[in-house]
């Protein structure tokens, strides 16, 4: 199959050029004109696809519910918002909830599905800090142990690739030891370190902080705080939630202007409720939600904001189009950069001979024309 734009993204720039793709893979790229053409996009944009590795749901669906079908049509609809790989990610509950939680990942990753990669399971949670708990459920947070860990890793047969942990309540980092010793990447959130545990964490190998302002110590110029750790440390990855609620437009701007190009990660950290009309009875952890007309959710009766319905094509373009970031940083955010934090850069993140052929069509308003998820379109 040959796919070909005056508009694809390579090199961090956009080329005129036509893309070969075979069982799932780019087997060739080739100047524009070069070969008979099976998919002509004209002047649209062809990016590589989305990689959201913080997205608790969508579609009436929540990676707690352990629902089967649930997860199987949320992975075969995601791409609709260019999306070809997540991480489903838990919220903090009790033990058997989330072990039951984590087989259901891992029975439909093992019996096989439709749609975007199932790279992991981002294991947000239970090892949080009460104060910054967000609205995440208090009964449930956890002191973290290597022994509680291994028996969510053993109900989620090794996938679990990424947790958010408190790091000052980790007894001489040991976990966190454990953890980076496994090929677990370790983000700092939910937490109330400070400017100095959180250099010290980074010591012993922490390598990313989870949806930076939201559920952490501020920043101030006399107590720097996890925000000041996440300026200050540029070569740690960062999360951010995109949607110009959750962090303001200026915020996400500086965030962008301090961690450069290759180490912000634009999140979702969406909700059940993205993609369905508005409703009663939502839950997270367990507790009641409701969802602004905005798309925020909020902890039923309180100010405690709890996710959001953002869609990542919606937030490439609040952060482009609103917040001033350069195009390739924002890309990069959703792109290339989350692959490096989660080490499958040599598959995904770029458009390159050899890589999985996962690549989203963007109009100019950042609508998505169409998603190839390895190779196979899905809309």
């Amino acid at each position: 199959m040959i796919i070909t734009s005056k508009r694809i993204w390579i090199a961090n720039q956009f080329v005129s050029a036509q893309l070969e793709v075979y069982e799932g893979k780019i087997i060739g790229i080739y100047p524009y004109g070069t070969k008979k053409v099976d998919f002509d996009y004209e002047n649209k944009r062809i990016v590589p696809g989305f990689i959201d590795i913080h997205t608790h749901g969508a579609y009436g669906f929540d990676t707690n519910d352990a629902e089967e079908a649930g997860l199987r049509h949320w992975l075969k609809t995601i791409p609709e918002e260019g999306v070809t790989a997540i991480l489903p990610t838990t919220v903090t509950e009790l033990p058997p909830v989330l072990k039951k939680a984590l087989k259901n990942v891992a029975k439909v990753v093992k019996e096989g599905y439709e749609g975007a990669e199932v790279l992991g399971v981002h294991f947000e949670g239970p090892f949080l800090d009460m104060d910054y708990k967000g609205a995440q459920p208090p009964e449930a947070i956890q002191v973290p142990t290597i022994d509680a860990f291994k028996a969510y890793q053993e109900a989620a047969e090794g996938l679990i690739k990424y947790i958010t942990i408190a790091p000052e309540h980790d007894p001489n980092f040991e976990l966190i030891h454990y953890l980076c010793e496994h090929n677990v990447v370790v983000s700092m959130g939910h937490s109330s370190a400070t400017y100095e545990e959180a250099i010290m964490a980074i010591a012993n190998g922490a390598t990313s902080m989870t949806h930076v302002y939201n559920g952490m110590t501020p920043y101030h110029h006399r107590k720097l705080g996890l925000v000041g750790t996440a300026f200050r440390v540029r070569d740690i990855y960062g999360e951010i939630i995109g949607d110009g609620m959750h962090s303001t437009l200026g915020a996400l701007n500086n965030f962008y202007t301090c961690k450069g190009s290759d180490y912000a990660i634009l999140i979702s950290d969406s909700l059940r409720a993205k993609g369905c009309p508005p409703r009663d009875n939502l839950t997270l952890g367990g507790h009641e939600i409701v969802i602004s007309k905005e798309g925020l959710a909020y902890i039923k009766g309180t100010n405690t904001i709890a996710g959001s319905t953002l869609k990542i094509n919606h937030g490439l373009k609040v952060l482009v189009e609103d917040a001033l970031v350069p195009f390739a940083s924002a890309l990069n955010s959703c792109t290339a950069n989350p692959a490096k934090c989660l080490g499958v850069a040599n598959r995904k993140g770029y458009i390159k001979t050899g890589y999985d052929a996962d690549l989203v069509v963007l109009e100019d308003n950042y609508d998505v024309c169409q998603t190839y998820c390895k190779g196979k379109q899905m809309l």
